[in-house]
């Protein structure tokens, strides 16, 4: 079978125990995603990270960490960074100022997780703050796409410095909707020229610059009828057709409400994580179900994968994999102790609130 390891799953607790092991070296598996309860110190959560790389160098270990209100990591050294709103409100202060701090703060957010072994955040969000909806809010540089998109390439700058890849969330915009696709199936009415020409434009203008993006768990009726992580019109036909994306597309969470529904219908999580690989997704992502059942509903989507490639129901690809691995840092990072004492993270540290 041709190598391609599209989950991202998660662990229950603060160490790995036999089950957590057995699910990382399959096959299927090709990163972890970390939440707070997996986190206790900066000393535990290195030597963790350290033992998932043994187990598997190829991992890409993720995390939700973009400041604000989102940002896993908030103890034992790591700096609470500002929600990117206020990278917006500065820009109407100063323009130049503002992208100096968001790239500062790019900076520190990478720097600060690499030495502690995480490779990867979901950040930059380049969704518009409409005003509505309660799970973007904050998380927005703007309402302007204009400003959105220089603030989130200055905020990438900063990542790239510190030897991060990014990831735009949630194409083509979840921040139009007032519900929550955590919780709700929320639906944008508006037409594809109207999105195309506000809510997408920063996924236009930073089509070379993203390394990753995140599709939101959002149905755009006008469109298509299913949610822009599931269909291939969205991905395929404007994502890498009309914009000429050509970097790495994750699902959003699969056991998200917004994610378990497919043409009216609730379906289970290999159906999802299916329809999202056929639809143009290289990786999925299922979190939080590490904890029911002692892990029983990613074993069945692991095995759940490898049946459906065996059927022909989706057909594993080298390119989409290739796709995850180039999201791997290149260079090794600093050490915590060195970092704390290294110039450009100290000078980040003094800038980034502008």
């Amino acid at each position: 079978m041709i190598a391609h390891s599209p989950l991202i799953l998660d662990i229950a607790g603060t160490t790995l125990d036999a089950n957590d092991r057995r699910r990382l070296l399959h096959p299927m598996t090709g990163g972890l995603i970390l939440f707070t309860r997996n986190w206790q110190d900066r000393r535990q959560l290195t030597a963790l990270l350290a033992e998932v790389k043994a187990i598997r160098e190829d991992l890409l270990i993720c995390i939700d960490h973009e400041g604000g209100r989102v940002q896993r990591l908030r103890s034992d050294g790591f700096t609470h960074l500002p929600p990117m709103r206020h990278y917006g409100e500065l820009w109407m202060e100063d323009a130049l100022r503002a992208t100096d701090a968001a790239t500062a703060a790019g900076y520190v957010l990478a720097s600060e997780l690499r030495a502690c072994g995480v490779d990867f955040s979901f950040a930059p969000v380049l969704d518009l703050d409409h005003g509505g909806s309660t799970v973007i809010g904050d998380r927005a540089f703007h309402r302007d796409a204009r400003v959105a998109t220089m603030l989130a390439k200055s905020l990438m700058h900063g990542l790239l410095l510190a030897g991060m890849a990014n990831c735009g969330k949630h194409f083509p915009g979840h921040g139009h909707v007032q519900a929550d696709s955590h919780t709700d199936v929320p639906v944008d009415k508006r037409s594809r020229k109207a999105i195309l020409s506000d809510d997408a434009k920063p996924y236009d203008w930073l089509s070379t610059s993203l390394t990753s993006v995140m599709p939101a768990h959002v149905i755009y009726p006008k469109v298509d009828a299913l949610p822009a992580g599931y269909s291939s019109v969205w991905l395929r036909d404007i994502l890498r057709g009309d914009l000429g994306y050509t970097g790495a597309i994750f699902s959003d969470d699969l056991s998200m409400e917004g994610g378990r529904y497919l043409g009216g219908r609730a379906v289970s999580p290999t159906e999802a994580a299916v329809a999202a690989l056929n639809a143009g997704c290289d990786m999925v992502l299922l979190c939080n179900q590490s904890k029911v059942d002692a892990g029983a509903p990613v074993d069945a989507l692991l095995n759940g994968l490898d049946a459906a490639a065996e059927r022909g129901d989706w057909q594993p690809d080298a390119e989409a994999d290739a796709r995850r691995l180039s999201l791997l840092p290149v260079s090794p990072p600093l050490p915590w102790d060195e970092l704390m004492h290294h110039a450009p993270y100290l000078h980040a540290l003094e800038r980034l609130h502008g």
